[in-house]
Parts: structure tokens; C-alpha cells; sequence
């Protein structure tokens, strides 16, 4: 029933392109830390390479992914297959974080949509692909993307979600360190100082 593969080939990488929702899981070093599996939505993922995904990780109420992945890397996404034949993907490897400060954030930016409410760009660099048969996945409808976030974003403004985001993305639920702000990357780095 399962599958292992070298890199996303063009049927693997059609079938992601198909999914409107994957999951994203990642742990603490720390075993008595907190697991997070989060589902992500939207337009938000892209295919770099055979060995390479990314997403736009937007702004939520809590921030695990990145603070997991600036300790120690590990994550897998999962995608299910809730239409057609059954199938559930995953692609497991290491990953990292890309914060609004850098410049390679400005290199990836353009390949995903322009939501407001972005925070950061999570790379993956896939080390195992493997799918399974998805058997008790049930066959769901999709009707479309539900309006709720973009009101919300658009309800905080610009200057509301940077505050939210400040007040949100700095550590996760176990107090590991996540996002850095343009001021405290300009005073660790030196960069943007005249």
C-alpha cells in the first residue's frame, strides 16, 4: 500500500497542487513540551524544487512551527487526498524559517499571493517522501475558502496586525523563542544602521 519516492515527481506534485488544506507537524526538543499539528489553507504553498516546498506562514494566535524549527528543524506536512482515489502524502525533511527581515524573503515573496496578514516563509527541504493508502480518509466537499481571516486582517489594519503580531509571534506556548521584529534584527545584526 505504501510508497516511498526520490523526489516530488510531476504526478506527486500534481496531486499537492490539488489539495485546498495540508498539515504541518512539529515538536520541541523538550519531551514534556507541547506537539503542534496545524492546518494550513489558502493559496499558501509552492513546490521550489524535487526536494523543496514552501509556504507563507500567516499570522495565528500561536507561533510553534517557527519556534520548533529554529531549535531543531523537524517537520513533516501531510496531505490527504478528501476527493478522487485515496492517498495521503507526506513529505518529511528539515526546516526554515524566513523572516520578513532578510533578504531572501524578498527573493520568495513574489511567488505567493500578496495576503496582508503574512508573517514569515517556511522552506522545507524534503528528505523522505512517502504516501500511504488513505483508506479511512473520508471523501469531503470542498465549497471554498471561508472570508473570516481576510475581515479579520483587514479589520486590524496594517499598524493592528503588526501589534498583534508583536504580541503573538515572539515564543511559542512553552517560552522557546520564535519571529524577530525589524528593530531587534537591526540591533542584533547591525543592518540598517547609519
Amino acid at each position: 500500500m505504501g510508497k516511498s519516492y526520490s523526489e516530488i515527481d510531476e504526478g506527486l506534485a500534481r496531486f499537492i497542487r490539488g489539495q485546498s488544506v495540508f498539515f504541518v507537524a512539529t515538536a520541541p526538543d523538550d519531551p514534556e513540551g507541547h506537539l503542534n499539528l496545524s492546518p494550513k489553507g489558502l493559496d499558501t504553498l509552492r513546490i521550489l524544487d524535487a526536494k523543496a516546498v514552501a509556504y507563507l506562514d500567516l499570522i495565528g494566535s500561536g507561533v510553534e512551527t517557527v519556534a520548533h524549527l529554529k531549535e531543531n528543524g523537524r517537520i513533516v506536512l501531510m496531505f490527504c487526498a478528501f476527493q478522487g482515489p485515496p492517498m495521503v502524502l507526506r513529505l518529511h525533511g528539515h526546516g526554515r524559517v524566513v523572516e520578513p527581515v532578510t533578504d531572501e524573503f524578498a527573493d520568495l515573496e513574489p511567488q505567493f499571493p500578496d495576503y496582508e496578514a503574512r508573517r514569515a516563509i517556511i522552506v522545507v527541504h524534503v528528505e523522505r517522501i512517502s504516501t500511504s493508502c488513505g483508506y479511512a480518509v473520508p471523501l469531503l466537499e470542498y465549497e471554498g475558502e471561508r472570508e473570516q481571516y481576510f475581515a479579520w486582517a483587514r479589520k486590524k489594519g496594517s499598524v493592528g496586525l503588526k501589534t498583534y503580531r508583536r504580541e503573538k509571534s515572539r515564543q511559542s506556548i512553552d517560552g522557546l523563542p520564535a519571529l524577530e521584529f525589524e528593530d531587534e534584527f537591526e540591533a542584533r545584526t547591525g543592518e540598517g544602521q547609519a
